[in-house]
């Protein structure tokens, strides 16, 4: 791996912290190179319900919070995405599926890497490959 990351993570809220950074970039851009995509570039940005709803209603024409936002930038074969991820949302997730937040924000990060690497969630049949995909990539960071 080269010096410098190809992965960023930025922080609109505080709320939390994301620990053993290195080693998720790390093991996100492993995750592109299996998949065989090339990546130029790809920033996380965590925030809020609130923003992540107005990113929601602005760009998507969508009135409902969610936990993540994958925006597709490329312009050509290398991928360049931004991930904004809700906090909040993801919190309530955790609970509610009775799991870690650190389980469900390490899910939520390698999800939106996986939509940039071709895998959709819209139908039943797609949702099945996500998480076995999910699962493997989890399953390789915390080994």
């Amino acid at each position: 791996m080269s010096s410098t990351s190809k992965v960023c993570f930025f922080f609109e809220t505080r709320s939390f912290s994301l620990v053993k950074r290195t080693a998720l970039k790390a093991q996100i851009e492993a995750l592109f190179k299996k998949e065989k995509k090339k990546l130029a570039s790809l920033n996380y940005i965590f925030c809020s319900d609130k923003r992540l709803l107005e990113i929601n209603r602005q760009y998507l024409q969508h009135d409902y919070f969610t936990d993540i936002i994958t925006f597709d930038l490329s312009a050509d074969t290398a991928t360049v995405g931004e991930i904004y991820i809700s906090i909040d949302r993801v919190r309530d997730n955790a609970k509610s599926l009775d799991v870690s937040f650190k389980s469900e924000l390490h899910r939520v990060i390698f999800h939106g890497a996986l939509h940039l690497c071709g895998y959709g969630d819209k139908t039943k049949e797609e949702v099945v490959v996500m998480r076995k995909r999910e699962d493997y990539w989890l399953g390789r960071y915390f080994e």
